[in-house]
This record gives structure tokens, C-alpha cells and sequence, in this order.
């Protein structure tokens, strides 16, 4: 054999021999059993997705997208250079962040106080702040932002991972939900239903705060003994197979079938994964959970909010490491007063500052906890919400909603740290390029890229039409790629 013919020769190459069928087993490996992608259009950098939701519009001229002309022309008469059509009243003066941002990282990338914490992690993030909507109402902006399209009746991003790759661990979900401890958000559990594909991907809601995390997981009654539970179970599988007999091909079945299954293992597996009392007290810390126990004041403060979103991320970190593909965590419900969500019309202060606080020490958390556990590399974060702020004021301190331009980020799973794509204009209204904005069709098609699964070849066909998480949309964003 002539010496030049190398190792790498003869093991290379995706389109023959010993190197197509490595990289083909290779590929099949990072697909399970019960997923629709049995071999994965090419290889992954990502198994896991944290999807980081705010609720009700936070600022991203608050938090992450520094505008200097605000600050030169606040308490101005705003002028847009063109018709403004405001969701409510908010085309008041030019208004500043009531926040100090200050350079951070060897990027210099400029955060605001608010959101500190973050400051030792921003080197590993990759902000986007020419991100646009279709809508300013929440509904159906939220919707947009969490399933791809602006009306119900779509799959959520994580319930179309779930059916694409499957479970990796059989004793919990492919997906999971922590929704906010005060309610949900606008559309609710629709955000992270399954519409037309199995049932069996929808996410599973864990409420991590509350006595019984999991609805109807465990008997509560005195009277309910092990043993009359399991005959209880024998029964309804009897009568799941007469059924499911004569309705051959119904997935709603087969899915209630899954579903009970998967309940009677996370039986065992769901309580210890929850547990969080064998953590140390470092970990906890760094958290946001040295307090636990403690008593707040019945106004919106950052302690209570960095304990509340804090347990979320740990609980995050904790099914992560246990299998779990994708999970949702929520900050912010609908629409109460006073204000616990992001909707700040009133007050950017009194609301953004205690919810982006506590955010930013559970976040923080998470992505110190992942990285040092060499989790980061093939985790992926994003941080989204449903539309931004406007920069000028409604009332004296509050801000309208923004459609037009906002932010998001990513970090880890084959994301570029340290580096800002796309910039928004001089007051953060519109981006700077208005020709090519980014949309979240290329954001989710970006996720699914680094999972290993082309956006384009996802599809199901439904009503007639091949339907996939981007609709008809979407570019895979190269420039943040590692």
C-alpha cells in the first residue's frame, strides 16, 4: 500500500468507506429511539437548549443596549423622523436608563448595573440587538417569539426538539417548563403545547417553588396506599390496550399511554432531581439561595426575585445533567398589579430593577455552574422576551412597547463569546441596518443548526402543508457560530 495513503485518508471523507459509516454511527448516536431524526443532518455542537423567557417586554435599553444619545438628549421632545404608531401613549420625551452601564469584560461589551452579575460571563455571550417582531401586542408576540408564529395552534421551539431528538434520559421529560411561581404569561401553557405534533412533546410544567412541583404526580390522599396504585395502573393499561385496539393510529392515546408511564418513573426520579438540599452552601450562593426561608416584604424586591428565579436555574442545572434536552424558564406573569412582570409602562425603575436583579444572579449562576462543569460547551442558552421598550417615555418613567427593535442573546453550544451582531439605531427604536434585521426564524433555525438538524428538513406535514418551526423563513446566523 503506497505509505502516502494516510490514516486520515483512508478513515476521512463523508461520502465513503470506513469514514461515512463512523460519522454516520456517530451521527446516529446523538438521535434516540423514540425521535422522528434518526440520523442527524450533521454533527451536533448542542444537546441541550435553556431558553431564558421574560415575560411582558423587558428593556433592551436597560439592560443590554447602551444608547449614549439617550443620555445626551434626555427629557428632549422625541423626534423619530417619521410617523410612530405607539401601542399606547409612550412617544413622550427621550428617556435615559434610570441604570448606570459600565464596560465589562475584555470585550468592553457596556451592561447595565441592573443586570451585574452577568459582568463575569459576558465574554461567553453573543448579543443581538437587531432583532425585530411582527406585533406589539403580548399575546401574540409572545407567541411568535416561543413557537415560530404569531396565533396559536403551532408546536413550541422545545417541543419540536423533543420530537425531533427524542428523550435521553426515559425517566423525565424531554422538556421541561419552570414557569413563573405567580402565574403564567400570556397564552399560558399554549406557549409550550404540542398543537399537531404527538402530544407526547409538549412541555411538562414543574413548579419547583411550590409544595407539590408536579400536579397529580403523587397521591396526596390518606387513603391512597402503593399497592392500590399499581392496581390502579394494571386496570387502566387493560383498558388503554382495548382501546388502543380498536383506534389503531391514534397518537393522543399512545401519548396518554407515554405520558403515565413516564409518570410512574419520575415517581422516583423527578423528587431527587428537585432536591436541591444536598447542594453546597457555594453553589447555593452563587445562586441566589443563601436566604432560603426568609421573609420579603410584600413589594417587588431583588432578594425574593433572585431566590425565586434562582431555584429555577439550579432546578435547570440539576435536569440538564440528568437528560433533559430542552427547558423553559419563565421571569414575569400576566399582566397583574402591581407589576410582576416586564411590562413596565409605568416605571422602568420600581419594575425592571428588582426583576432584572434576580434574573441576573440565577442566570449568572447557571452559566458559572455549566461552565465549570463542562457543560457549557454543548449547552445552549438564549435569553429572548417579546418585544422591547420604546426610548421615549410614557407618563414620566415608563416606557410603551417596541416591536421594531429588541434583543436577544445566546451563550454556549457552539456560540462566538464576546462578540455583538447586529446593532440597533442611535435611540434603540429600529436597527441600524433596517434592511437586514434578524428575525426569530434565523434565531431558531440557528439553534436547530447547532443541535445538528437543518431547520428545512424539520417539517410535518399538516393540514395540507409541510409545517416546521420557521414557517417558510429563516437563516442559520454564521457570524455567531465558534
Amino acid at each position: 500500500m503506497n505509505k502516502l495513503f494516510q490514516r486520515r485518508e483512508f478513515l476521512g471523507g463523508a461520502t465513503s468507506g470506513f469514514g461515512s459509516l463512523a460519522l454516520a454511527t456517530m451521527l446516529r448516536e446523538e438521535a434516540t429511539a423514540d425521535s422522528s431524526i434518526k440520523v442527524l443532518h450533521h454533527p451536533a455542537k448542542a444537546k441541550r437548549v435553556v431558553q431564558l423567557f421574560m415575560g411582558g417586554a423587558a428593556s433592551h435599553l436597560d439592560l443590554w443596549d447602551h444608547k449614549p444619545m439617550l443620555e445626551k438628549h434626555h427629557g428632549e421632545k422625541s423626534d423619530f423622523g417619521e410617523h410612530v404608531e405607539a401601542f399606547q401613549n409612550g412617544l413622550g420625551p427621550w428617556m435615559k436608563s434610570p441604570f448606570r452601564f459600565s464596560p465589562c469584560g475584555e470585550s468592553g461589551k457596556m451592561l447595565s448595573d441592573v443586570v451585574a452579575p452577568l459582568r463575569d460571563c459576558v465574554d461567553d455571550m453573543t448579543f443581538i440587538h437587531n432583532l425585530v417582531g411582527k406585533t406589539g401586542v403580548h399575546s401574540q408576540a409572545t407567541y411568535l417569539q416561543a413557537t415560530g408564529f404569531q396565533r396559536p395552534g403551532f408546536p413550541g421551539m422545545g417541543s419540536w426538539v423533543s420530537y425531533a431528538l427524542g428523550s435521553i434520559n426515559e425517566n423525565l421529560p424531554t422538556f421541561v417548563v419552570l414557569p413563573d411561581h405567580r402565574g403564567f404569561a400570556s397564552n399560558g401553557p399554549k406557549n409550550w403545547g404540542s398543537a399537531f405534533l404527538p402530544a407526547s412533546s409538549q412541555g411538562t410544567a414543574i413548579f419547583p417553588q411550590r409544595e407539590n412541583p408536579i400536579e397529580d404526580l403523587t397521591p396526596r390522599a390518606d387513603f391512597a396506599t402503593a399497592a392500590g396504585d399499581r392496581a390502579g395502573l394494571e386496570m387502566l393499561s387493560r383498558l388503554n390496550r382495548q382501546f388502543q385496539q380498536q383506534r389503531p393510529g391514534d397518537s393522543r392515546l399512545e401519548a396518554r399511554v407515554r405520558s403515565y408511564e413516564l409518570a410512574a418513573k419520575m415517581q422516583l426520579s423527578a423528587p431527587e432531581a428537585l432536591d436541591i438540599s444536598g447542594e453546597p452552601a457555594h453553589t447555593m450562593k452563587m445562586y441566589g439561595l443563601d436566604r432560603v426561608g426568609a421573609k420579603y416584604p410584600d413589594t417587588i424586591n431583588p432578594p425574593e426575585e433572585a431566590e425565586y428565579f434562582g431555584r429555577k436555574c439550579l432546578i435547570a442545572r440539576r435536569l440538564l445533567e440528568r437528560g433533559v434536552r430542552f427547558v423553559q424558564i419563565w421571569s414575569g406573569n400576566d399582566n397583574s398589579f402591581p407589576r410582576r412582570n416586564w411590562d413596565s409602562h409605568e416605571d422602568i425603575e420600581r419594575d425592571h430593577g428588582p426583576l432584572a436583579r434576580g434574573m441576573a444572579v440565577g442566570t449568572a449562576g447557571l452559566l458559572k455552574d455549566l461552565k465549570q462543569r463542562g457543560m457549557l460547551d454543548d449547552t445552549l442558552v438564549l435569553w429572548t422576551t417579546e418585544f422591547g421598550r420604546m426610548p421615549s417615555t410614557q407618563g414620566s418613567k415608563g416606557r410603551d412597547h417596541n416591536p421594531y427593535v429588541f434583543t436577544n442573546w445566546l451563550c454556549g453550544g457552539g456560540i462566538r463569546g464576546g462578540v455583538t451582531h447586529g446593532e440597533s439605531d442611535q435611540w434603540g427604536y429600529k436597527p441600524l441596518d433596517r434592511e437586514n434585521p434578524t428575525q426569530v426564524y434565523d434565531i431558531h433555525a440557528t439553534i436547530l443548526h447547532l443541535m445538528g438538524i437543518d431547520h428545512k428538513r424539520l417539517t410535518v406535514r399538516h393540514d395540507g402543508i409541510d409545517r416546521r418551526l420557521t414557517d417558510v423563513h429563516g437563516h442559520v446566523i454564521n457570524k455567531i457560530l465558534a
